[in-house]
């Protein structure tokens, strides 16, 4: 079985992180809310994920909400040195399912410092505005976030849901180092984005990699998965890793059986022709 360090490293400013990583959302309860099921469940993933080469996770403080940083400390701190883990502030939960934004500069140095009790650091690696908060100018959400790395707390800041413009905007005003916008082969809409990323040698991490499952029902990736023995879902995520040397896809899962199928994409090599019947 491949891991997750078949897919390439990529250069995040100074982190070196392989490119197949991990989003612990769904580690959490139904609607991102609450406790999983099974808690030892869950930090079993969390470990296999680590075992299988994963040197990236990415999470959320409002993910359960806290639950699934709660999670990653319980299983994996000591963590070990190659270990990155991004989180992320700007939503506030009110149920399942339900996201509200706040990036006014006082709930966000509150999310951060949540975020670094719950994960057990000193330091967060890398911090990510989960998104733009309309009420808030962004200037003033950056600012808080330029003051929480002057204190340390910060190693970089990236953002995430964000356009090209808010995406310059970052870049001048906090050396954004990273994007997560939503992007999948069946939604391209960040396809610009991605673009700047390229030019700009930042990490761009698609969150609804495999669009719910969407995948499963496109023709194309059907047609590659059983050239290569693999699944729609395999060939979707490969997809990801062969579209631009900038993607880390952080696919999600509850299931270990489900984790071990999602890294061994990093291994699975497309040809020209398989390209070409999925643009």
């Amino acid at each position: 079985m491949a891991d997750a360090g078949a897919a390439g490293t990529f250069q995040i400013a100074d982190m070196t992180v392989n490119r197949m990583g991990f989003g612990a959302m769904r580690v959490t309860g139904k609607g991102v809310w609450g406790d999983p099921p099974d808690r030892e469940a869950a930090r079993a993933v969390l470990r296999r994920a680590v075992d299988l080469g994963v040197n990236l996770i990415d999470t959320a403080d409002s993910y359960g909400p806290h639950v699934s940083e709660e999670l990653i400390a319980e299983a994996l701190h000591p963590y070990p040195d190659d270990l990155v883990i991004a989180t992320k502030g700007g939503l506030e939960r009110t149920g399942p399912g339900e996201w509200h934004r706040n990036c006014h500069p006082d709930h966000l140095r509150e999310a951060c410092e949540g975020s670094l009790r719950r994960l057990r650091l000193e330091r967060i690696d890398l911090y990510q505005l989960h998104a733009v908060d309309p009420k808030i100018p962004l200037a003033e959400s950056l600012g808080e976030l330029n003051a929480l790395q002057n204190e340390g707390k910060i190693r970089h800041i990236a953002v995430s849901n964000v356009d090209v413009e808010q995406l310059g905007q970052a870049r001048e005003m906090s050396g954004a180092v990273s994007v997560q916008n939503r992007y999948s082969i069946t939604d391209r809409e960040s396809e610009d984005v991605l673009g700047a990323c390229e030019r700009d040698r930042l990490g761009f991490l698609p969150w609804f990699p495999l669009a719910a499952g969407a995948a499963a029902d496109h023709a194309p990736l059907a047609e590659v998965a059983d050239r290569h023995g693999a699944t729609a879902m395999q060939v979707a995520l490969a997809w990801l890793l062969h579209k631009s040397p900038a993607m880390l896809p952080i696919p999600g899962t509850s299931s270990v059986e489900h984790l071990e199928e999602n890294v061994a994409a990093a291994g699975l090599t497309l040809s020209d022709e398989d390209l070409q019947a999925l643009s």
